[in-house]
């Protein structure tokens, strides 16, 4: 069974940046496209990022691109999403994600969710 462990949210100034980390087990972590959605009070999940098995592809909606940079190391079983010019609006619970196709990824919604790590954003 796949597990995912979330960390490195926290309350950072607008403009800051953070580092979020998604520790993989119970699988093969090379096997899955990985992925990063948000979703704060009051409002719908939204998908954030995707990388695909091999690490060539990363997908973005236009919110994050330029901002947000998401990567994996499969040999350390990790998932990063490097955040920078850090926004209010960005605050949000990040979930981190497992599925089977990166690029599609934010239509259908991956089978395996870590628990979240909030992410505060002040102004």
């Amino acid at each position: 069974q796949v597990q995912l462990v979330e960390s490195g949210g926290g309350l950072v100034q607008a403009g800051g940046s953070l580092r979020l980390s998604c520790a993989f087990s119970g699988r093969t972590l090379s096997s899955y496209a990985m992925g990063w959605f948000r979703q704060a009070p009051g409002k719908e999940r939204e998908f954030v990022s995707a990388i695909s098995v091999s690490g060539g592809s990363t997908y973005y909606p236009n919110s994050v691109k330029g901002r947000f940079t998401i990567s994996r190391d499969n040999a350390k079983n990790t998932v990063y999403l490097e955040m920078n010019s850090l926004k209010p609006e960005d605050t949000a619970v990040y979930y981190c994600a497992a599925g089977r196709a990166a690029h599609s990824m934010g239509l259908i919604p991956p089978a395996y969710w870590g628990q979240g790590t909030q992410v505060t954003v002040s102004s």
